[in-house]
């Protein structure tokens, strides 16, 4: 936690009073002189002086103004003013905010150029006491040097020895069927890591027993020694984890999709950078604090921070086109969303890199004796997060893109299963992957304290909104397995497919769209009401307003509820399905569509009809089960009966052996003679067909028994014309032309006739 400048003021005069191990001299214990002597020295610094004085005035001001009771609540008061004057602060426009941060920053290190120049010179005084021991940090730093050299050469070697294995576990991710190539890619580079971190470690341990040798022979400082082998291991796990993402010599491992060169380059940038703040801040910094003093020390850190944001800076620059062209190019390969992003972060990467530079300077600044701790510790939550982010990312783009196959058996049974479950399952993944996004963002912010997510957790408004998210999240799963599950059931009870019976499929077919849609409306009512009700929604007075609106639609919509109850019914006894020809509400026609409270028909005339269920009083179906076609054929009086049927069999007989073979189910029936008509004897056959081809088979029948007739002189009645030309008023008939003609059109004879 940052002091302000007033406070760490009076930290540096008096700490060093208390802990001789921080104060320029450790050999001797403080004095008053020396204190005085340290005290004369910072008031030196006109800004310091000025903090000093006005410290002092705000202490005397609270020890005057608390002999009363109104006094102490005065100096309550402005004891909170801080608090207060953030709050007013926290009110204030972006830009002014952004004014005072930069005047803080500016002012922190206007001040602490100032100390560093009391400190310098203070080193730099003729007195002896003041005066650095030179041998003293020549010796550290050989015996720092000397264990720094025997680390590194043995992690190197170590290193060195490890490729082989390296190089197998790259030969194994590589070879291999790709349908577990995700899997067997984290297995390469976690055992690579594991190797790697094998490496570090031994490093490490030798490291303690180089630095144990050199404490007891050579009188070496352990805890300077024990400073750098903690900042080894520290660096180098962060170089470890560097190496997963960026390893340039085995592509296998590389946990980034860079090539070789890229690969090589951000390794080689971000590592330099890593080693040369974290040996820096951690090895260098220490030890300047405990030889030289606090102040200069805290001068080197700001300075390597800000050594490492121009450096880094630099690198940013130099590589932004080249990254926004890449960007660019890899966005060209992918459509929506995800083309949209690339490209937005081809134009912007730079400008979020120099962010990020600037967020560290300015921290450095305002709160330089922590900054890099904040900073160091910000950037590997954040480096964390993002990379189990990115991983699990590509984990879940890889599920959302793969295809659910399921054995031909269950897509027999249950036909539409797979092509629900490709819609269902690739929608939550892409659910869970915002989730995991945003999760990596409010993540990284608190990493930054841009907010603190543990305390909002805290709060009964954290809790209540994360476990209403969570619940939300259940219920809208549970409520897609349940209707995948129900709806499954219900297709592999009433699927059409594989069904012989034409007419049960078309009914199967017609109940699954009727089914199918009452479950979804229940199911997505009953899930809205939940979920409202999750959201914090009192669904009570929701309820109750349904319930009166049903009953007002109830009765103002009677004919409405007619049509629906009517048309379950029909369906439940099955009395039409679509391509069922019927006749219904006085329309007669082939079924197209049969809904929940209408039916539509087209007739032979392409009219289409939509007849509602509440005027269908009966249904006559002409395609059920099975038809007949009913026949009745006369003959003149003077032909033979049994020669006409034994004619009418031998048609059907020629009708059964041709293409309407199959449509024919039984023997044709002769009922006998029906009727002795007025010029004709009427003889009637049935004939059993499939259902919906009666009229099909009648018309071929008829076309046989009339060429069998002919064939045969049996004589077809038909009705004659008797011609009257009239007469007159006397009761004479005109003269009638009657012309005799022969086949070929010659006139035989020609007479006038009267009646």
């Amino acid at each position: 936690m940052s002091l302000r400048p007033a406070t760490r003021l009076i930290a540096l005069l008096f700490i060093p009073l208390l802990f001789s191990g921080h104060t320029l001299h450790a050999a001797a214990p403080p004095t008053t002189s020396d204190s005085s002597s340290v005290l004369a020295e910072l008031l030196e610094n006109e800004g310091a002086r000025n903090a000093l004085i006005e410290q002092l005035r705000n202490s005397s001001k609270a020890v005057n103004t608390s002999d009363t009771p109104d006094k102490e609540q005065a100096s309550s008061e402005d004891d909170t003013s801080p608090s207060n004057s953030e709050a007013i602060d926290s009110k204030d426009s972006l830009a002014r905010q952004l004014a005072t941060l930069t005047a803080a920053a500016g002012e922190n290190f206007k001040q602490q150029l100032a100390t560093l120049a009391t400190s310098v010179e203070a080193l730099t005084h003729s007195d002896d006491k003041h005066r650095v021991d030179t041998a003293a940090i020549i010796r550290a730093a050989s015996h720092l040097a000397l264990l720094a050299f025997a680390t590194f050469a043995l992690f190197f070697i170590l290193h060195r020895a490890a490729k082989s294995l390296f190089a197998g576990i790259d030969d194994w991710a590589v070879c291999g069927s790709r349908k577990f190539a995700m899997l067997r890619t984290v297995a390469a580079v976690s055992a690579a890591g594991l190797v790697d971190l094998a490496t570090v470690l031994l490093a490490y341990a030798s490291g303690h027993v180089i630095a144990s040798q050199l404490s007891v022979e050579a009188d070496a400082d352990s805890t300077r020694l024990a400073l750098f082998l903690n900042a080894f291991l520290i660096v180098e796990g962060i170089k470890l984890v560097l190496r997963a993402l960026f390893a340039s010599r085995f592509p296998a491992l590389r946990l980034l999709p860079l090539n070789q060169r890229q690969a090589k380059y951000c390794n080689r940038f971000f590592a330099n950078i890593t080693g040369f703040t974290g040996y820096g801040i951690m090895v260098l910094v220490p030890i300047v604090n405990a030889n030289a003093s606090e102040a200069l020390g805290s001068a080197l850190s700001t300075s390597i921070v800000l050594l490492a944001a121009l450096y880094y800076t630099a690198t940013v620059l130099l590589n932004r086109k080249r990254l926004r062209d890449q960007l660019f190019g890899r966005a060209a390969n992918y459509q929506g969303s995800r083309r949209i992003a690339l490209r937005l972060l081809a134009r912007s990467w730079h400008l979020l890199a120099l962010a990020y530079a600037l967020v560290v300077v300015f921290t450095s600044l305002l709160r330089p004796e922590s900054a890099l701790p904040f900073v160091a510790l910000a950037t590997l939550q954040t480096a964390t997060y993002a990379g189990l982010g990115a991983l699990l990312l590509v984990v879940l783009r890889q599920l959302i893109g793969r295809e659910v196959r399921l054995s031909e058996s269950i897509n027999e049974q249950l036909p539409h299963l797979q092509k629900r479950l490709n819609t269902y399952i690739p929608t939550g993944l892409r659910i869970l992957r915002g989730l995991v996004t945003a999760a990596i963002v409010v993540w990284s912010l608190d990493a930054w304290s841009v907010f603190d997510l543990g305390q909002w957790y805290a709060t009964e408004v954290g809790r209540s909104t994360v476990s209403s998210l969570v619940d939300i999240l259940l219920i809208l799963a549970l409520a897609a397995g349940l209707w995948i599950a129900l709806a499954s059931f219900i297709e592999h009870r009433l699927s059409p497919t594989g069904m012989a019976n034409a007419a049960r499929a078309a009914r199967a077919e017609t109940l699954l769209g009727l089914f199918h849609t009452s479950l979804a409306a229940v199911i997505i009512v009953m899930t809205t009401m939940i979920v409202l009700s999750e959201i914090g929604v009192d669904i009570g007075p929701l309820i109750a307003g349904a319930g009166v609106l049903g009953l007002a639609v109830g009765f103002g919509a009677q004919k409405l509820v007619q049509d629906v109850i009517n048309g379950i019914f029909i369906q439940l006894e099955n009395a039409m399905n679509t391509g069922d020809y019927v006749h219904a509400g006085g329309h007669e026609g082939t079924v197209e569509r049969v809904g929940i409270r209408s039916v539509a028909l087209r007739d032979l005339f392409g009219t289409y009809h939509i007849v509602p269920f509440s005027s269908v009083d009966a249904v006559s179906n002409y395609t059920r089960d099975f038809a007949y076609h009913l026949g009745e054929y006369g003959i003149a009086y003077r032909e033979n009966i049994d020669k006409a049927i034994e004619h009418l069999q031998a048609a059907f007989e020629e009708l059964a052996s041709g293409e309407h073979k199959q449509d024919i189910l039984e023997p044709m029936q002769v009922a006998g003679v029906s009727a002795l008509a007025d010029s004709s004897v009427n003889i009637r056959v049935l004939i059993k067909t499939a259902p919906g081809m009666q009229w099909a088979v009648g018309r071929a029948y008829n076309r046989l028994v009339k060429m069998h007739f002919d064939d045969a002189g049996i004589e077809i009645p038909f009705p004659h014309t008797t011609l009257y030309f009239g007469e007159d008023k006397n009761g004479d008939a005109p003269a009638a032309n009657v012309r005799l003609a022969s086949s070929d059109g010659d006139v035989v004879a020609s007479q006038d006739s009267a009646r």
